[in-house]
């Protein structure tokens, strides 16, 4: 079992800045549209799309047009899949995740915000190497530890994360990543979430002050309108991490 890597905690901050900017409506119906495009209704990405939509309580009735738009031919919405890499203060690898229908737009807008943060916006494979996808759900503290590793290894999970604040990051491969959330569901632990995500192989550890940039960075690329999430391989101070969380 890996130790206390506060990813939880982040993504749960993020995810509620995004709800609160209104943003998170607009990244889970694109989502479902591309993964529409790409595969049935029992696809597994589009089924953990429209999971987590219904879950930020989006009508039924949007998310089902959402479907339909992605999956009719000759659809003038074309959302683009496009993964820009590059380095944020201090050397930190980040991975920036788009989904555009203008290519030109959304890298004048992320390059801009690497420049204005004093990071880099890098070429193709730059630090994508640093970084594995994986499937990815996040626990509640009051699961047992016995009971939560029991039933996710026997799930077919790979991994699972325990952090300082008693929370739980269960990690598997991507395809396996609904398997192991039911499995989860049938112990009667229900996840909180459950996504695929860009997982750092290793982790840089950063002082407060090239945290606070980093972090400013990160969120500057957030707030623009193309980009769907941003992965980072920093590991912030505990300090730092507890004062944005507690961020209104």
């Amino acid at each position: 079992m890996a130790g206390h890597s506060k990813w939880a905690n982040i993504k749960h901050r993020k995810a509620a800045q995004d709800a609160r900017k209104g943003r998170l409506f607009t990244r889970l119906i694109r989502e479902i549209t591309v993964a529409a495009r790409l595969g049935g209704e029992d696809h597994p990405r589009l089924r953990a799309a429209v999971e987590r939509a219904l879950a930020a309580n989006i009508p039924r009735d949007t998310i089902n047009r959402a479907v339909q738009r992605g999956q009719t031919a000759g659809n003038s919405e074309h959302l683009e899949e496009v993964i820009y890499e590059g380095y944020a203060p201090g050397g930190v690898a980040l991975l920036v995740e788009v989904m555009t229908d203008n290519r030109n737009r959304a890298v004048a807008a992320i390059r801009h915000a690497f420049q204005r943060a004093g990071g880099s916006l890098g070429t193709d494979g730059s630090v994508a190497y640093l970084f594995r996808q994986r499937g990815w759900l996040a626990l509640a503290a009051d699961n047992e530890e016995d009971a939560v590793l029991e039933v996710a290894l026997e799930a077919g999970a790979e991994d699972v994360v325990g952090n300082a604040d008693g929370t739980w990051e269960v990690l598997s491969a991507p395809d396996r990543l609904l398997d192991v959330r039911d499995g989860l569901r049938q112990a009667g632990i229900e996840p909180r979430q459950a996504e695929v995500v860009q997982w750092p192989e290793t982790r840089l550890s950063l002082e407060e002050a090239p945290g606070r940039r980093v972090l400013a960075l990160i969120n500057a690329l957030e707030e623009l309108e193309d980009v769907q999430n941003v992965y980072s391989n920093a590991r912030f101070p505990e300090q730092l991490l507890a004062e944005t969380e507690e961020e209104p």
